[in-house]
């Protein structure tokens, strides 16, 4: 069996950061592990990325499509495709997320983030979309609804739904996301919250703003980012940032339809909570992390919050019938003794 301390220890040898002290920093939803390296004053990230669970190529290709249109993704210093390894550009420690918990204001913050997402907006969709990039089609947005059924609802109520519920469920899905369509499309980073977005000192303007987390990105509807963004499973934002953000969106795009740009907002806003609370339940089922239980009652308020949009109406009654208000919590089986 190889011995993944070697191989790491061999790709930094290689590299000329073989005598760097190296620091772990605490591991995130995925199978990466970072270390951040310190030699003699020079400063860079590894990212641990092992295979088969990890590939490396779509954060490689993602970051530097992102550079090269002028945004502050991490540079690149060397990698390893092979073995999952990549040294790359350190951002420091100014997350989002530990600005606002210093007490840092929020709403300059998101609309940081709001004009980076504009002006990506702003550039057409051959500038804007890498080359053989996904699209976050119906059947993927499906895929995703499901994992609320697939690890939730068991873990919740100790019960599997019927055959019927579950066609139900994606029936009523595939017709509300048949709209999504109606929003144009765009390069969708997917995970673009405060903790995966950074202020960089040195920088003006929007590439104050790092970017980390982006290998999933897709082609999708304009709107998801900006979902992502306000409608955080970690934090509650303010209802005036929200509107801040908002507002700050939609005067950049005057062509957009405000009833229409609303409708996608909830209805992605929707689909992603109902994913999240599946992810964060898997997490802690099968990966045994069970510290994202604590925002699950987070995401069903949001969850909630945007099926009261009409549009969203059959989402809410299915919900109202297969999971009472009673079991819209951290299921009571997986809570820590």
């Amino acid at each position: 069996m190889v011995d993944r301390q070697d191989l790491i220890d061999k790709f930094l040898a290689r590299e000329g950061w073989g005598d760097a002290c190296r620091t772990p920093l605490t591991a995130d939803a995925s199978f990466r592990q970072y270390h951040r390296l310190n030699d003699e004053g020079r400063n860079a990230m590894l990212m641990d990325a092992p295979p088969p669970q990890e590939d490396i190529r779509p954060f490689l290709k993602i970051a530097r499509h992102m550079t090269g249109l002028g945004y502050s993704a991490p540079q690149i210093f060397a990698e390893d495709r092979e073995a999952g390894f990549i040294l790359l550009e350190d951002f420091g420690d100014s997350t989002f997320t530990r600005l606002l918990a210093a007490g840092e204001e929020e709403t300059p913050l998101y609309l940081l983030a709001t004009d980076l997402l504009i002006d990506l907006h702003s550039k057409s969709a051959v500038e804007a979309i890498p080359p053989d990039l996904p699209s976050y089609d119906i059947d993927k947005l499906l895929s995703e609804v499901s994992l609320l059924n697939d690890w939730f609802i068991p873990a919740a109520t100790g019960k599997e739904l019927s055959a019927a519920a579950l066609q139900d469920y994606q029936a009523r899905w595939r017709a509300i996301l048949a709209d999504t369509k109606e929003m144009p499309e765009t390069l969708v980073l997917r995970d673009y919250h405060v903790d995966n977005l950074m202020r960089l000192d040195g920088r003006e303007n929007i590439a104050a703003c790092g970017l980390l987390d982006f290998q999933d990105a897709v082609i999708g509807p304009v709107t998801y980012d900006l979902v992502s963004l306000i409608e955080d499973a970690r934090r509650d934002v303010s209802r005036e940032t929200v509107a801040a953000v908002k507002a700050r969106y939609i005067a950049a795009f005057p062509e957009l339809d405000p009833d229409e740009f609303l409708k996608s907002m909830a209805m992605l806003g929707a689909q992603r909570h109902a994913k999240v609370i599946g992810i964060f339940t898997r997490l802690c089922v099968r990966d045994g992390k069970p510290i994202y239980l604590d925002h699950i009652p987070c995401v069903w308020r949001l969850l909630e919050t945007a099926c009261q949009h009409p549009c969203l109406a059959p989402i809410k009654d299915w919900l109202d019938d297969h999971i009472p208000v009673t079991f819209r919590a951290v299921p009571e089986g997986l809570c820590p003794s």
